[in-house]
């Protein structure tokens, strides 16, 4: 993948599944609204057979997977086909497998010190979890002066409305968000609601 993972949309889909089976109409709908990158979280079983679904049949769709918190999980969703990782914090073993999978991540940051780290081992791509109790905009702010170097994708509270205010940061490349795939949705297997959601998401610009 040539471009960066904050790059590819102003708003990352953080989707849990519950059954494999609505991975692939899921993926569809949110590359159809314009949100090709799908962060499918390792909190169910269905995780792995949702991210080998779309890797097998969206082409347009680039799958990772979130919630990666151990080497394993590494190993496993990289051979599922993702094609990126986040994690929702880090340790020097977890960021050494990240590092050696060959594939773009974003480890989990939520303090100072923990970015300054990531920046001494060369990472400059972060997720900020989580992003509404952790410090919202302020936080991150105040972050861009000392630390211009590390870009950030928020994730944890954001939505629709906040969502803008995160994006026009000059440290922000991207947010990730839950709410356009809302459950109800899904349950329901309303992919036409999930589109227009996403084309909503899509929309937004800094």
């Amino acid at each position: 993948m040539t471009s960066s993972v904050l790059d590819l949309a102003p708003v990352v889909p953080v989707v849990v599944l519950e059954d494999a089976a609505d991975a692939v109409p899921l993926a569809r709908a949110l590359v159809a609204g314009g949100l090709p990158a799908i962060e499918v979280t390792l909190r169910t079983v269905a995780a792995l057979d949702a991210i080998k679904g779309i890797t097998a049949e969206v082409p347009d769709a680039v799958v990772g997977a979130g919630t990666v918190i151990s080497v394993q999980n590494v190993s496993d969703t990289v051979g599922a086909g993702a094609r990126f990782l986040v994690s929702p914090g880090w340790t020097d073993t977890l960021l050494d497998a990240m590092k050696a999978s060959g594939v773009p991540f974003l480890p989990g940051v939520s303090t100072t010190s923990e970015v300054v780290a990531l920046l001494e081992r060369g990472v400059t791509e972060m997720k900020f979890f989580p992003a509404e109790a952790a410090g919202g905009t302020a936080y991150l702010k105040a972050l861009s002066s000392p630390l211009p170097q590390a870009r950030f994708c928020p994730t944890g509270g954001i939505s629709l409305a906040s969502a803008p205010s995160y994006l026009a940061l000059p440290n922000v490349g991207c947010v990730g968000g839950s709410w356009m795939v809302p459950a109800d949705a899904v349950a329901a297997k309303d992919w036409a609601r999930v589109e227009r959601l996403a084309s909503e998401a899509a929309a937004l610009r800094g």
